[in-house]
């Protein structure tokens, strides 16, 4: 495995803040009668159905279906789930075979076996719904079964980094009985997996119930019986029914003010911060479509204008760490490519940038932006760039936006010049923070060559199993994504989780992606 500096559940134990005297998220305990945990997200699902979702939907998908692998108690490198044993079998990292457990059983009673997975992988890249996960699988060749408990992965080319796609819930196992083979599934509000819990009931944009799933054959040890997941809008309807008691856990989505008014509460207000490191990043595309955007000269002057360290500290209260890499902090490979480049905004060596490449101030440029994706914080931080570009003298910048749904819909289809993405990991290594981005058919609908990366660098990083002998491969393509500046990052955030003093296992409940495993929470027994 990568040299990863950090491992979710020991920095959150380590920085944990706790907002009550005596008590914290870490003490022992277990499940009581008292109903439900209730957890309180912003992030609610775009589909039920996997095959659609490369998106914040792998919250849910996570503690319902299955997968091949996971990350239990606090691993980071991927271990078997719905698999007894997983391995290369040969030493090209080109096959992988998986055996499955005795006795799978879908929550409906169906047969979970080879068959099943075959199906659950091969309907993704056959239905390759636009908002869907078969950009994960490039490296896949074909999926083979032996019998019923043997699955055979044969991949076009060596790639270390196939188990970690296994373990994202993009791969969730579904029953061929409700999932078809050649669409996705029509939206009922039922989902039928093999997962710690099952759907109950659930309502769009309001709720998800879920309870154990008594079936369930995994590694996953709940700590509670039932869990309801509610959606909400914004950060502080979700932080003031955490006060109210009427949920018991908040987690993605608190906004900066709210994380700051939590870590600054007196000690007799009956709640919980948890801090940890995270690896979700934010950043800008710049479409080579466009007359303006398409100019390396004009990119480079943005991102010597832009100053990271003050929308960090304006616009999110010092809740993210500015961001100079397109891999984060934490990860093997991350460099300080783009301050080594740029260094400190700089207006003077921005006009010089333009002039010498014959551009005349100022540039007009469209900056787009999701309404209803990022946390409300997005549409303050796109005030200040333009805020800080047009300050300049050297650009006009124009504001525009739209909800995530149609947001897509623009990006995809190549309209906007400059927009701003976030990116969750889908999984805790370097590859899954340059290789989406490269390539034709790239997850931001915007393509990017790169020859040197995509027929190099990733290519040869995938044949090393040890993921901390790769440093030098992924430093050396953040060079030219430097030297492009296609992609410009701009921050990493960190994971937070509020609680009431009642709920133990918030920091064991973040997974190596950052995603919640419901069943690491409980109510506290004794003080």
């Amino acid at each position: 495995m990568f040299n990863r500096n950090r491992c979710l559940r020991n920095i959150a134990a380590i920085a944990s803040i706790s907002l009550v005297t005596g008590c914290s998220l870490f003490s022992d305990g277990g499940d009581s009668d008292q109903g439900p945990i209730v957890v309180g997200t912003t992030s609610a699902p775009s589909t039920l159905d996997p095959a659609a979702s490369w998106d914040g939907s792998w919250e849910l998908f996570r503690n319902v279906y299955q997968t091949l692998l996971s990350y239990p108690d606090g691993a980071t490198t991927p271990q078997p789930d719905a698999a007894k044993e997983c391995a290369f079998t040969d030493t090209t990292n080109r096959t992988y075979r998986c055996e499955l457990r005795d006795g799978l059983q879908f929550s409906d009673g169906g047969r979970l076996d080879a068959e099943a997975v075959k199906h659950s992988v091969d309907r993704i890249l056959k239905i390759k719904a636009p908002t869907g996960p078969a950009g994960l699988l490039g490296s896949l060749d074909r999926v083979e079964t032996r019998g019923d408990r043997e699955v055979v992965f044969h991949l076009k080319t060596a790639d270390a980094t196939f188990p970690f796609v296994l373990a994202t819930p993009a791969l969730s196992i579904v029953d061929p009985d409700d999932y078809p083979a050649d669409k996705l599934r029509e939206d009922d509000g039922r989902i039928d997996g093999s997962g710690p819990y099952t759907l109950e009931s659930y309502t769009e944009n309001d709720k998800a119930e879920l309870v154990r799933n008594d079936t369930y054959k995994g590694t996953a040890e709940r700590q509670n019986d039932a869990v309801t997941i509610r959606y909400f809008q914004d950060s502080a309807a979700m932080v003031q029914a955490l006060r109210d008691k009427s949920i018991d856990v908040t987690y993605r989505g608190l906004a900066a003010d709210d994380i700051v008014e939590l870590q600054s509460k007196d000690a007799d207000e009956d709640l919980q911060l948890v801090e940890g490191t995270g690896t979700d990043i934010s950043y800008l595309v710049f479409n080579p479509s466009d007359p303006w955007a398409g100019k390396a000269a004009v990119r480079k002057a943005v991102a010597q204008i832009v100053d990271r360290p003050a929308i960090a500290h304006k616009i999110y209260k010092d809740t993210v760490d500015p961001l100079y890499s397109m891999v984060p902090t934490g990860l093997t490979g991350h460099t300080t490519g783009f301050f080594d480049s740029f260094g400190d905004p700089d207006t003077d060596k921005a006009r010089k940038l333009l002039t010498d490449a014959g551009i005349d101030a100022p540039v007009p440029l469209e900056f787009w932006y999701t309404t209803d994706r990022y946390g409300s914080e997005t549409a303050v931080m796109f005030k200040e760039l333009k805020r800080q570009l047009d300050a300049s003298g050297l650009f006009e910048i124009t504001l525009k936006s739209r909800p995530w749904k149609t947001y897509v819909e623009g990006y995809q289809s190549g309209e906007y010049p400059v927009f701003g993405r976030g990116w969750f990991p889908d999984f805790p290594d370097p590859d899954n923070f340059v290789a989406p981005f490269v390539g034709k058919d790239n997850a931001l609908g915007t393509p990017y060559p790169a020859p040197e990366i995509t027929g190099v660098l990733l290519p040869r990083s995938r044949r090393e199993s040890d993921r901390g002998r790769v440093v030098r491969d992924f430093e050396q393509a953040q060079e030219i994504l430097v030297d492009d500046v296609r992609l410009l990052p701009l921050w990493q955030g960190r994971q937070y989780v509020a609680a009431s003093e009642e709920i133990s296992g918030g920091a064991q409940a973040l997974d190596p992606s950052t995603i919640m495993m419901m069943w690491e929470l409980h109510r506290k027994t004794s003080w």
